[in-house]
């Protein structure tokens, strides 16, 4: 345990570049300014509404990584009380998410004073509220508050389970725990990937995404030093069987992370490229970005329909107040906020906190992107 890295720098990397393509994604799917900027940068527009979203896919794998090195750094359950763990899970996700959808509650209010438009939710209720505080809000079919929200509750359906899978095999077994927990989560893994995620009907579900969370999960556990080449090369050849039986980019962009972490943990770069301080800062107020970012882009959205005009330049300066004002709002919410609802001290951002499962991954847009 404590040969651990206290920090990966191409983790966040790879945490900023996904999370700053999940707002930009945002920007172009939805409210008026979506058509500003298709006006603007038709190409570019085009590109972040088809294939931003498949940023989604670097968080499963980079979160099952994580939660792989958290849980079980030897590929045996480090834990020994799975509710307490789930509980404690539980709190550090749903504290700060219940206080961003009540920011959305809000901003959406205001908005709507403005801005007409199928981008701003409806008036939320109170049964609405409490299915997004207990993580059921797409098991319920509730009305998001705020883009992206569904995929909290996935996060927690996968932290879950393979706690769940981790605790089983220790219990079964003392003496082979590591190994029949890396096979329990291997086996579902198949499933997953050639048979739940290709069948949209199970989006709701975590079996539909587990093949790249189990992806980041089995890479840190066969990259480990002194471990053979071969673990690796099983994984890879497992996902690339997944894409022959049925090519889906998604599976490929999640296989690809997890060759880039394998490759780089062996190769020793995991802790020290590319270790530059803006993409540690992103990295960090990953989560709380994304349970902000969309109220704000609403309210500049609102303020854009009643002000703006027809200047490309006035669109431009609206896009780049919203992106500036999105990660503002998620600095200010990581302190005031997350950072309290994990025990932690909100005065200052250290950059040298260890990256760990412990704290989200950051989360994705809207359902449609899982698919």
């Amino acid at each position: 345990m404590n040969t651990l890295p206290r920090r990966m720098p191409l983790v966040d990397a790879l945490k900023a570049l996904a999370s700053q393509l999940i707002v930009l994604h945002h920007f172009s799917a939805y409210g008026p300014l979506a058509d500003a900027l298709d006006d603007l940068l038709p190409t570019l527009a085009a590109w972040l509404f088809d294939y931003g979203r498949m940023a989604v896919q670097i968080f499963l794998v980079v979160g099952g990584f994580l939660a792989a090195r958290s849980l079980a750094p030897q590929g045996q359950a480090a834990f020994a009380r799975p509710l307490v763990l789930l509980w404690q899970r539980y709190r550090r996700l749903v504290l700060p998410f219940a206080a961003a959808m009540l920011l959305a509650v809000l901003c959406a209010t205001l908005a709507r004073i403005w801005l007409d438009d199928e981008a701003v939710p409806e008036r939320a209720s109170l049964a609405q509220f409490l299915a997004h505080a207990l993580l059921l809000q797409g098991l319920t079919h509730a009305e998001a508050l705020s883009a992206g929200v569904w995929y909290v509750a996935i996060d927690f359906q996968l932290f879950a389970l393979l706690t769940l899978l981790l605790w089983a095999a220790r219990q079964a077994g003392r003496q082979h725990a590591a190994r029949l927990g890396v096979v329990l989560v291997g086996v579902l893994a198949l499933a997953s990937l050639f048979h739940f995620n290709r069948d949209a009907a199970w989006d709701d579900w975590a079996l539909y995404f587990f093949g790249s969370y189990a992806l980041g999960a089995t890479t840190w556990w066969a990259s480990q030093p002194g471990q053979r080449t071969r673990w690796m090369l099983l994984i890879w050849a497992v996902g690339l069987a997944a894409l022959a039986a049925d090519f889906r980019p998604r599976i490929a962009l999640a296989l690809a992370v997890a060759v880039l972490l394998g490759v780089a943990r062996r190769a020793g770069a995991l802790e020290r490229w590319p270790d530059l301080r803006p993409v540690a800062f992103l990295a960090r107020i990953s989560y709380a970005v994304f349970l902000v970012h969309f109220p704000v882009y609403l309210l500049v959205s609102a303020a854009f329909e009643h002000f703006g005009s027809e200047s490309s330049g006035v669109a431009a300066l609206a896009l780049a107040l919203g992106w500036c004002a999105s990660i503002a709002a998620g600095l200010a919410f990581h302190r005031g906020v997350e950072l309290r609802a994990a025990g932690g001290a909100p005065q200052r951002l250290r950059t040298t906190m260890p990256t760990s499962a412990a704290m989200p991954v950051c989360c994705v847009p809207s359902r449609s992107s899982a698919s």
